[in-house]
């Protein structure tokens, strides 16, 4: 079940767009670089892990600022182009 539960600023929808392509980006990366290149490698897993942290903590801030309302087994989605914030639960 997929339930509008609020909204945010286009400022704040630029800033977790941002993070959600660099995160898919080093995703992508990540598929086709090997351990070999140890310094590509770990320059990768450090990006991924900041990015993964930046990401997560807009949500919490969101979260915080606008009190959305949340479920045990929930999450937020965002649609990039209303700036909508839906409760999506499984």
């Amino acid at each position: 079940m997929k339930r509008k539960v609020g909204q945010v600023t286009v400022e704040e929808r630029y800033e977790i767009q941002t993070l959600f392509e660099r995160r898919n980006g080093l995703n992508e990366l990540a598929k086709i670089l090997t351990a070999d290149n140890e310094v590509l490698y770990e320059k990768l897993v450090k990006d991924m892990g900041e990015t993964g942290a930046k990401f997560q903590n807009w949500w919490d801030r969101m979260a915080a600022k606008y009190q959305w309302e949340s479920t045990e087994n929930g999450s937020w989605e965002i649609n990039f182009e209303t700036c909508d914030i839906y409760l999506i639960e499984s």
